[in-house]
């Protein structure tokens, strides 16, 4: 039986989002193909994982090692190509992220299959493979097919699927996999997590986003926003206008050259909705815009909109929410 390959991401104990964003687009091209969906999982202690995965995938493949518990690219490398000479799945499918950037070329290289780096959409045409791909900072969409081959590579970007469990779960098999590595890695060694430093925050991680653009006018301004979001226990994001002007860090960015977020409540406030800057955002659980101009291109990206000035919305809804939350108390 052919099978598609999702290798799961897993960092400081937690699957990452972006592995069941892939389950859910590997799924349906399984279904297409009349194939398996195999999760592939490396790591140390990591059968907890395996357990959630099988909801997702008919076949979790599970190695673990200790020279697994945190992501060495040779030894994944080692480990991956074992299995895939083995298996000769028809389609792997990894992460555009720090992981999947360092390892897919060169496993792609070592297995010689056609390899396609941040896809944001994929399908089968018969035996050949089509992947969708945006260039000149996403104003383009190119489409292109690779060549037939007996298996195929992809990286994915981070939130291009939203993540959608199977109609029933597919209670799936663990299959236990013996570690191929017989020595330890030494031409790489891990270090630490590098986390951001105090005060900093992750806007990736967060649930709760409000973003500002220009509508804010000013720097002495910020502050009215960002008491709003503590107010709801979020955090301040903002376009990239505002980090040029030097009001916010470039962490805060969300964007094509800022960062991927996919939070359960994002709120725009005077964000215009440039395409750098939606395609960060756009698949936010709920999206609610704040623009006094009726024509700006975010509302076609909002679950609500308010055409007014932010500043005549976002006084007396923080004061309403401190109001209901004192309440409570």
């Amino acid at each position: 039986m052919a099978e598609i390959f999702v290798l799961a991401e897993h960092r400081q104990g937690q699957l990452r989002d972006i592995t069941f964003e892939m389950l859910t687009k590997a799924r349906e091209l399984a279904e297409k193909t009349n194939a398996d969906l195999t999760a592939v999982l490396l790591g140390k202690n990591v059968r907890e994982h395996a357990k959630n995965l099988v909801e997702y995938a008919k076949r979790v493949l599970l190695v673990e090692d200790d020279k697994l518990e945190h992501f060495n690219s040779d030894a994944y490398q080692k480990v991956l190509s074992h299995i895939f000479k083995e298996r000769k799945p028809i389609l792997t499918v990894i992460g555009h992220t720090s992981y999947g950037v360092e390892l897919a070329p060169r496993l792609a290289a070592a297995l010689n299959v056609p390899l396609a780096t941040d896809c944001i959409d994929l399908a089968f045409e018969g035996d050949a493979l089509t992947v969708t791909r945006q260039m000149y900072g996403g104003k383009v969409n190119v489409k292109a097919v690779l060549r037939k081959a007996e298996g195929y590579m992809v990286t994915v970007r981070q939130a291009a699927f939203q993540v959608q469990k199977p109609p029933t779960p597919s209670n799936g098999e663990i299959e236990e996999i013996p570690s191929p590595l017989t020595e330890e890695i030494t031409t790489k060694r891990f270090l630490q997590y590098v986390l951001p430093p105090p005060g900093g925050v992750d806007i990736t991680a967060a649930e709760v986003l409000v973003g500002i653009g220009r509508g804010i006018k000013d720097q002495s301004n910020i502050p009215i926003v960002e008491e709003l979001a503590k107010s709801i226990g979020g955090v301040l994001a903002c376009s990239r206008p505002i980090v040029d002007k030097g009001w916010l860090p470039s962490d805060r960015q969300v964007g094509i050259s800022g960062k991927t977020v996919k939070p359960k409540l994002y709120i725009a406030l005077g964000i215009s909705g440039a395409f750098q800057h939606v395609l960060g955002m756009k698949n936010s659980d709920l999206i609610i815009a704040v623009n006094k101009d009726p024509k700006a291109p975010i509302f076609s990206f909002s679950d609500y909109g308010i055409v007014e000035d932010l500043f005549k919305i976002v006084p007396p809804l923080r004061n309403k929410i401190n109001e209901l939350k004192a309440q409570k108390t």
